[in-house]
């Protein structure tokens, strides 16, 4: 009764509101928002409780529905300033399940949504009257769908971040039609186009227009086989004219005119863009004076969960971010530091908070003059400058065995005073051998590396940043300033291992666009002058985790439990410190189709690293935390290189700001940049360990503590044998412990348990 009276009360102040705003009322007697928010909150609920309320929010904001804690809770609408509406099911203040967002430009989606994105099956109509009818995955369309555009054109097939990619059909409005694969949203690869007269192409596409291998056919029977392409120069072929064109004589025919004419109608529509998204939308939370201190200001959280913090150091300890705690996502609880560490009563190893740094430091110390490794750097630079900058015939991917061969390798003498293909240095004299530099080109050519660049990025004017400790190999790395390329020193059996499996690599990595495994861009050697002719051998990598996010957590997962522990204290932790397979205190959450893509290439990785007899290797994983973003300094979107403050202790990583990252939730085309392991949004779920077995269990228990981040992952150390050493290593610590928790085991033994472990740590987000 008590409610429905606080409900009366609740819409007759609405409704003097709206007469004061339509007739413009004067006078004092009309109460204020405030006011009738404070009437409104004369019944004080308990926490937890879950209650109707009609509110005008101090900025303007309308919500009307129910409430749970200060937060829309169940079946409610909420109406913004500019115009925005959404009308659904909410859960603690994000749009969760089914609703309908409209724009103040008409369009509207109509459908499910899932932590304040647009997720699920779902009908997005544009203001222009575009109709999309299908998934969606965090605001993207993906998965199977059907658009209908204004114009009359349709297209049904599958899509993958927004635009068209894999199997679709497209009909245009003329009755013409394609029938096949896309990419990118662009016709492209094997498929088939039928117009509306009879004639059809079968063959190969790239950039919407036939590439390749094509038969193209007429409704008399005539038809031209051979290898198309838009450069008349490049096209060849073979025209069969039908017995009717014999008769008449008629048997010369124009490929281009396929180009010229018959596609000229044929073009795609583009892509909309939509002004903001349901989760870019911001909702200001009211706070009753009642309950609160008065020196609190309402607080803003945006849909997708962030809220609004006040620039400073952010602990993330047992915070309920996720929706399934029984907690406001607008409070945070801590670990006091007096009990870090302490086993609970129920038997569990509790972590300590999360500790997000504000400032993050940058790796590496910079080569300078008086280092031990400068000669060394400046040969490496002149190396490859020479190298890289050499003439010859434009790189091509179809390469003949040769090419492949461990002997095809190439010396160059430097001396100091120059000769006709080396420019004179300050260095000491050296010899330069390039293996296999054909492969290589390829393979940079294959990674879209342009020249230019990865010579700037390493030999430019910018010194190379060496990693304060070597690996457990003895290898040393090296970063270029910009964080694109990691160069690690080789040993000799290293070399040879890489050398064998080359020629697979290049297939496997051709084959598979979203390979996990490292990207090898280079292989030299050095060879220093002097009695002690030494040999330094380096390949050229990609740097996992070059961008512009921080990367607050790192993880060397193997699957093994000897040894697998870090031998730092806690407290000398820092968001540089790889971390190891009994320090992970994750699960990871990925999108279905993520998820499944990742399964996938896992298994393919794996299946090749199997074959080619190697083992050891492991999956590097880089956290950012998403909700660090709001206690971050912000930087502008175009502050793509790392800060450089002369080498000291207080450089800094550019960061990308929560303004930035919305802005690339919102840019379509900043979606391109997300691939598998690279740029990803996912969620973590927190885990925690028996103390009793926490040098043994080597998957903790879930705990129910969510977080947003974006993920970056890849498969790294890829070029260890199983030799003698190896051999000997196993038998010798198997002796000491169970030989399944000993990194040392067979290729096929290590595969199968690597991806075991690995689809348990990471799983599909439901």
């Amino acid at each position: 009764m008590k409610a429905w009276e606080a409900t009366i009360r609740i819409t007759q102040a609405a409704t003097r509101k709206r007469a004061n705003t339509i007739f413009c009322t004067q006078g004092s007697s009309s109460p204020t928002t405030e006011e009738e928010n404070e009437q409104q909150d004369d019944h004080i609920y308990a926490n937890g409780e879950i209650f109707h309320a009609e509110r005008f929010l101090p900025n303007g904001d309308y919500y009307s529905g129910y409430w749970l804690d200060n937060f829309p809770h169940g079946q409610g609408k909420y109406w913004w300033t500019d115009g925005c509406m959404y009308v659904g099911d909410w859960f603690r203040g994000k749009t969760m399940g089914k609703g309908i967002f409209s724009w103040p430009s008409g369009a509207m989606y109509e459908g499910n949504f899932k932590t304040g994105f647009m997720d699920g099956d779902g009908t997005y109509t544009g203001p222009n009257g575009d109709t999309y009818r299908g998934c969606w995955v965090m605001n993207l369309k993906h998965g199977h769908g059907v658009k209908e555009y204004v114009n009359g054109d349709c297209y049904d097939g599958e899509w993958c971040r927004g635009l068209q990619e894999g199997q679709g059909r497209y009909n245009w409005k003329n009755g013409n039609y394609y029938v096949g694969e896309w990419k990118n949203g662009t016709i492209v690869g094997k498929g088939k186009m039928y117009w509306t007269n009879g004639n059809v192409y079968e063959g190969n596409w790239e950039d919407g227009f036939p590439k390749g291998n094509g038969t193209f056919k007429w409704t008399d029977g005539s038809f031209y086989i051979g290898n198309w392409s838009k450069d008349p120069n490049e096209q060849n072929g073979t025209f069969y004219p039908s017995t009717s064109l014999l008769q008449t004589g008629n048997l010369e025919w124009d490929p281009q005119q396929v180009f010229n004419v018959d596609l000229v109608e044929c073009t795609i529509c583009p892509p909309e863009k939509v002004p903001i998204l349901p989760s870019q939308k911001k909702l200001a939370l009211w706070r009753s004076s009642k309950a609160v201190d008065s020196n609190i200001k309402p607080r803003r959280m945006s849909l997708d969960g962030r809220i609004d913090a006040p620039p400073v150091d952010r602990e993330f300890g047992r915070i309920r971010l996720s929706d399934v705690a029984g907690t406001s996502a607008s409070t945070s609880y801590y670990l006091d530091d007096s009990i870090v560490g302490l086993q609970d009563p129920d038997g569990y190893l509790r972590g300590s908070p999360i500790r997000i740094p504000k400032v993050v430091k940058r790796q590496g110390q910079t080569i300078s003059k008086g280092h031990k490794n400068y000669e060394l750097m400046l040969n490496l630079q002149l190396g490859i400058r020479v190298s890289a900058g050499r003439p010859g015939p434009p790189p091509s991917l179809d390469l003949k065995p040769s090419a492949f061969d461990p002997r095809e390798k190439y010396w160059t003498r430097f001396p100091t005073e120059g000769s006709k293909i080396t420019p004179p240095h300050p260095s000491c004299e050296f010899r330069w051998k390039d293996y296999c530099p054909k492969v290589f080109r390829a393979l940079r050519m294959l990674f879209k590396v342009d020249a230019a660049d990865y010579m700037i990025s390493i030999c430019g004017n910018d010194a190379l940043r060496e990693l304060c400790s070597p690996g457990k190999s003895g290898s040393f790395f090296y970063l270029t300033n910009d964080d694109r390329y990691m160069i690690k020193t080789m040993k000799k059996a290293e070399t040879k291992v890489l050398l064998r499996m080359l020629s697979a690599y290049f297939n496997h990595v051709r084959a598979f666009e979203n390979t996990l495994v490292t990207k090898y861009y280079g292989l030299h050697c050095v060879k220093l002058s002097g009695p002690a002719q030494k040999k330094v051998r380096f390949v050229i990598m990609g740097n996992l985790f070059c961008t512009n996010y921080s990367i607050h957590r790192r993880f060397d997962l193997k699957g093994s439990t000897f040894g697998r522990m870090t031998d730092k204290p806690e407290s000398e932790i820092e968001a540089t410190t790889t971390l190891k397979d009994l320090d992970l205190n994750f699960i990871f959450r990925l999108q279905k189709t993520w998820f499944q893509e990742f399964r996938r290439q896992v298994d393919r990785d794996c299946e090749f690293m199997e074959q080619e007899g190697v083992m050891d290797y492991s999956l590097l994983v880089g956290i950012h935390f998403r909700e660090a973003d709001s206690t971050e300094d912000q930087t502008s979107s175009g502050s793509g290189t790392p800060i450089d403050n002369g080498g000291s202790e207080n450089e800094t990583f550019a960061r990308v700001s929560r303004a930035d990252m919305d802005q690339l939730l919102l840019d379509q085309e900043g979606w391109a940049s997300i691939k598998l392991g690279i740029n990803m949004p996912a969620r973590v779920e927190r885990t925690e360990r028996k103390a009793t077995e926490a040098e043994t269990q080597l998957i903790g228990d879930p705990t129910g503590e969510l977080y947003d981040v974006i993920l970056f992952f890849g498969v790294i150390d890829i070029l260890q044998d199983y030799d003698i050493t190896k051999k000997l290593e196993h038998a010798y610590k198997s002796m000491q412990c169970d030989p399944n928790s000993i990194s040392a085991v067979d290729p096929k033994a290590y595969s199968r348990r690597f991806r075991d472990y690995i689809f348990r740590v990471f799983i599909e987000d439901n």
